[in-house]
């Protein structure tokens, strides 16, 4: 029976025996002949089937719900590299682009099936039973399987990705946004999540005493007295540095994070003034610099990483690199500093206001709050650290 027009045409090819005779093609459009004047469709073809009944139902399944003919055979893998490529430009940092290629990683299982092909079901078993195989360590060649941050991790690369895809009209219906992580994931995220151990008074009286003595001790006491994150702290340029006005300048992550001033406390003004000249008889533009680095000088988050846990391992301390941060909000807190500069300060949104415009004023009441905080917890005893509800 004649199809209508415009819903396509299934035909068999003749001459030599194919394995797939059938053709199915379908309408993507029209032009006009300008001489003519008349109209004139635009086909492509579909795909070859083996029998008639198949290349009917193909052709019935694209137009109950038509997908982009040109990216009809594209694998999950060629989608991340095509979306990726886009996303990457819009993080500011390589540690944001780890956590994605990162959580990739573990998606090995559906690399090769076509986009349009995949389902929730197919999603969920993917989270459910990721893993990578370790190429390192005494683990090397064994199934490390992912833990509950990364497979969260995984679902919104998933939600990212099927957005793109819709909007790119590789596929009609984003499964990735059709469910949620299961509820033992949730549980097994909470009962991973590491406590937080701020530095003790006894720990920075410690640090201040081998602040000269040992490499980049004087690194985590910067970063304990400004609350950079440590990917902000590790990449600070001598440009955005005034040592006039003590301050420093940059950020990373958030809008409210990017782009604001931190000033320099006393305490650590000798710490910052050493490093600035020391970089600048380096010839680098960074003020932080591994002059004993095996792939150059210049640091990065897993350079200042690993000198961080060495520095925890030769003074018997059990912290993460982000504890420094932590403690300086703690510290904050402790001496009173205003809460909304402590925010400030720190990078994070602000519920009052979102244009921060740094005024004279306000720079000077930035450095006169900062002023206050100590060399360490006031009264001799480290306060509890109060967990809050905004993007540390």
């Amino acid at each position: 029976m004649r199809r209508a027009n415009g819903t396509g045409h299934v035909f068999k090819m003749k001459g030599k025996a194919r394995r797939n005779p059938w053709r199915v093609r379908i309408t993507v459009g029209w032009e006009v002949d300008e001489v003519t004047g008349k109209s004139k469709q635009i086909v492509k073809t579909l795909g070859y089937y083996p029998s008639r009944r198949e290349a009917e139902s193909a052709l019935n399944e694209y137009l109950d719900d038509p997908y982009n003919i040109g990216s009809k055979d594209m694998t999950f893998e060629e989608l991340y590299h095509a979306w990726s490529e886009k996303y990457f430009t819009t993080l500011s940092g390589v540690s944001s682009v780890r956590t994605v290629t990162s959580a990739y990683r573990y998606m090995h299982i559906i690399y090769k099936m076509k986009v349009r092909d995949i389902r929730v079901r197919h999603l969920e078993e993917c989270i459910q039973d990721a893993y990578v195989i370790s190429d390192r360590g005494k683990d090397k060649g064994e199934k490390r399987y992912a833990g509950a941050c990364t497979k969260g991790r995984m679902k919104s690369v998933f939600n990212l990705m099927f957005d793109y895809a819709v909007r790119y009209d590789i596929v009609k219906t984003n499964y990735a946004r059709n469910f949620e992580i299961s509820k033992e994931i949730k549980d097994q995220k909470r009962r991973e999540k590491k406590e937080v151990t701020i530095f003790s008074n006894e720990e920075l009286e410690l640090l201040w005493e081998n602040a000269d003595k040992f490499p980049f001790v004087d690194m985590v006491l910067i970063g304990i007295y400004t609350g950079w994150r440590p990917q902000e702290l590790s990449i600070l340029k001598l440009k955005d540095i005034d040592l006039d006005k003590d301050t420093f300048f940059g950020g990373l992550k958030t809008d409210a994070g990017r782009n604001r001033y931190v000033p320099i406390h006393p305490l650590i003004k000798g710490l910052v003034s050493k490093r600035y000249v020391e970089a600048e008889e380096l010839g680098s533009e960074y003020l932080f610099n591994d002059i004993n680095g095996q792939r150059g000088t210049v640091m990065t988050y897993d350079k200042y990483r690993s000198r961080f846990n060495k520095i925890m391992a030769r003074f018997d301390m059990k912290h993460r690199p982000h504890e420094t941060r932590h403690t300086f909000s703690t510290l904050a807190k402790a001496y009173g500093m205003k809460d909304n500069i402590r925010k400030m300060i720190m990078g994070h949104s602000l519920d009052d206001f979102t244009d921060r415009v740094y005024t004279h004023p306000m720079m000077e009441e930035l450095c006169q709050e900062m002023g206050k905080i100590g060399k360490w917890y006031p009264y001799g005893e480290t306060p509890e650290f109060e967990i809050e509800d905004i993007d540390i």
